[in-house]
C-alpha cells in the first residue's frame, strides 16, 4: 500500500518532468531541431508551443487519472521514462548545438 505523501511526490516529480520535457523540447525546437514523435507532430502542425502544450496538459490529465483510479505504481514507472527522456532531450540539444559550431565538445 502506498501513503499519500508517497503518492504526493510522485507525481510533483512527474509535474517537474513534464515542465522540463516542455521547456527542453521547446529549445530544441528553437535551435532547429525536429519533434520525432508522430503524435506530437500531428497536434504541433498549426503552432509548436501550442501542440506542445496540448500535450503535456493530456500528460496530466492523465496522470491525474491513475491517481485518481490508485494506479499510482504507473506514476513511478512512467517518471523513468520521463526521465530518460529529459536526458535524451539535452543530449540531443547539445549534439545540434555542437554541429551548428554554437558550443565546442
Amino acid at each position: 500500500m502506498t501513503r499519500a505523501g508517497d503518492v504526493r511526490t510522485h507525481y510533483e516529480i512527474f509535474l517537474y518532468l513534464q515542465l522540463l520535457d516542455f521547456l527542453t523540447t521547446m529549445v530544441g525546437l528553437k535551435i532547429g531541431l525536429r519533434e520525432i514523435s508522430p503524435f506530437i507532430r500531428q497536434i504541433m502542425q498549426f503552432d509548436p508551443t501550442l501542440g506542445v502544450a496540448i500535450s503535456k496538459l493530456v500528460a496530466v490529465g492523465l496522470g491525474a487519472y491513475c491517481i485518481w483510479a490508485h494506479r499510482e505504481r504507473i506514476i513511478r514507472w512512467v517518471n523513468y521514462g520521463y526521465a530518460g527522456l529529459v536526458v535524451w532531450n539535452l543530449y540531443i540539444i547539445l549534439l545540434g548545438l555542437a554541429r551548428t559550431g554554437s558550443i565546442h565538445p
